[in-house]
């Protein structure tokens, strides 16, 4: 990889604009692998590079692939209307990298939410094209029967849907609980298909992106982790059978 002057890093790597970083940089409040540079100009490989900026270390990342355990009451917009924005409950800097969600989850459903600057793997993860399955978990208002099973695989008619849409997989994991399996992503979708099946989601969750699962992460509501290879090869079309448990 070619060599970077050390201002052009720290403002890929979202610390702000360039005369911003390069006075962090002739401050000393800049080190590379350890040793503080005060020199701007001063130019690196990437590969494996380590930033100590104030206090804080981070890792040279080209792009960066996040997974959040989104918590209740957050809007999954960088212009968010009613509620706080995800990007918040991140660290400032990436908000100058131009992170984005990857799709988007209501702002009072919880669970596992991507985020990316990424952005032939935002489309990626975002089209359905890409028959990526997402796994919910989904609380109902009134008891789970047979019949809102059976109803929800069959595939109910929603008013703005040219086609009934379909669960992939459905299955009762409490009185007024479900897991369920989507990969079409549309706007609402569970809910709108409780409410067409005869019921009403009291409270939904996301709990898998393919086979990356919230469980799996460890991630508490509100946290925050970088993906790494082996879990982003998680995020690919996957037999359905082996998701939901």
């Amino acid at each position: 990889m070619r060599k970077i002057s050390l201002d052009k890093i720290l403002q890929s790597q979202g610390f702000g604009t360039r005369k911003y970083c390069r006075s962090l940089i002739e401050d000393g409040e800049v080190s590379v692998n350890g040793v503080v540079v005060d020199d701007y100009r001063e130019s690196f490989d990437t590969d494996n590079l380590t930033l100590r900026v104030f206090d804080d270390e981070w890792l040279y990342r080209e792009h960066v692939y996040i997974a959040l355990n989104k918590p209740a009451n957050f809007e999954c917009s960088r212009k968010p209307s009613h509620h706080p924005g995800v990007l918040t409950l991140l660290p400032e800097q990436f908000s100058w990298r131009d992170i984005q969600p990857v799709g988007r989850l209501d702002h009072d459903t919880t669970g596992l939410l991507l985020l990316s600057d990424d952005g032939p793997f935002i489309h990626k993860q975002s089209s359905p094209r890409h028959h990526v399955p997402k796994v919910y978990r989904a609380t109902t208002a009134e008891p789970v029967t047979e019949a809102l099973i059976s109803t929800l695989l069959s595939g109910v008619q929603l008013h703005d849907e040219p086609e009934p849409l379909a669960a992939v997989s459905c299955r009762q994991t409490g009185e007024h609980e479900i897991h369920i399996i989507l990969e079409q992503g549309k706007y609402h979708q569970v809910k709108r298909m409780l409410a067409a099946a005869g019921n009403h989601c009291a409270a939904l969750e996301r709990v898998a992106i393919g086979k990356l699962t919230l469980s799996a992460l460890g991630l508490a509501q509100g946290e925050w982790t970088f993906l790494d290879a082996e879990q982003l090869a998680l995020l690919v079309p996957v037999d359905f059978a082996d998701l939901g448990e």
